[in-house]
């Protein structure tokens, strides 16, 4: 991939790597059916980002904290479906299936990218994982360092999804009332509501408030607008859970 170099090169790295970014994740969580994780896409994205972390036009700082990104999570792939195909929360992944090569990797990539006056939502992206990656097990996870990554992210490269991961991590830092508060403060709710993973976490937060008849119908909201066999596994998982018995929350 031979990008030249001119004024506009900048402009139009990020635009490529917007593309592989976009292409990672539509690998990491697949909008396929019956296909959570796309390993071929994941693979693809990397292979180009590793096209521009040694062209010497586009050694870029944030192309090297996408590369990190990236390695940080396919470093996690192993982990997140049980051999039955079934979503596996981070909470109950097993550490030992992750890639620690690829952790080292990814460290190498962010180190690369510390230069230039610049920090890209890559950057940051990338330092989110790295948290996620450097617990040793899940109750070591810095959520407040997370949180404060999120707060910083949602000012410079603000999203629906950004909103959502902040409010998880403001449910780990500061309990599920505080949560529940700055969703329903969010002032584009509306987009929100579109979303099955908005419903998915107002369920989980209501569940740990113990009001299960509204978490009870949040899952059935998020389980309808999901068209993922493999998330509709885990929300009625959920489901069968709080309909049986007062089962206790979930991350």
């Amino acid at each position: 991939m031979e990008i030249p170099p001119g004024s506009d090169l900048k402009n139009r790295t990020n635009a490529v790597l917007n593309s592989i970014y976009l292409l990672f994740n539509a690998g990491y969580n697949s909008s396929v059916a019956d296909q959570l994780i796309r390993k071929d896409l994941m693979a693809e994205a990397m292979m180009l980002g590793k096209l521009l972390a040694e062209n010497r036009h586009t050694k870029l700082p944030e192309v090297f904290a996408l590369m990190a990104l990236m390695c940080f999570h396919a470093a996690r792939i192993e982990s997140r479906l049980t051999p039955e195909g079934e979503i596996v929360l981070l909470s109950y992944q097993d550490r030992r299936k992750w890639d620690y090569d690829l952790i080292h990797l990814g460290n190498c990539y962010l180190s690369d990218a510390a230069f230039g006056d610049e920090i890209s939502p890559y950057h940051i992206e990338a330092a989110i994982a790295f948290e996620h990656c450097a617990a040793k097990v899940f109750d070591q996870t810095n959520w407040k360092k997370i949180l404060e990554l999120y707060e910083w992210l949602s000012k410079i490269s603000p999203s629906p999804v950004t909103d959502l991961n902040r409010a998880v991590a403001i449910m780990q830092v500061y309990g599920s009332a505080k949560a529940l508060e700055y969703l329903q403060s969010m002032p584009d709710l509306k987009k929100l509501e579109s979303f099955y993973l908005y419903h998915s976490l107002v369920g989980e937060i209501f569940t740990r408030l113990h009001n299960y008849d509204k978490a009870k119908a949040s899952l059935e909201t998020a389980l309808d607008l999901t068209s993922s066999e493999t998330e509709k596994k885990i929300l009625n998982s959920r489901l069968s859970l709080l309909r049986n018995s007062d089962a206790g929350g979930w991350v």
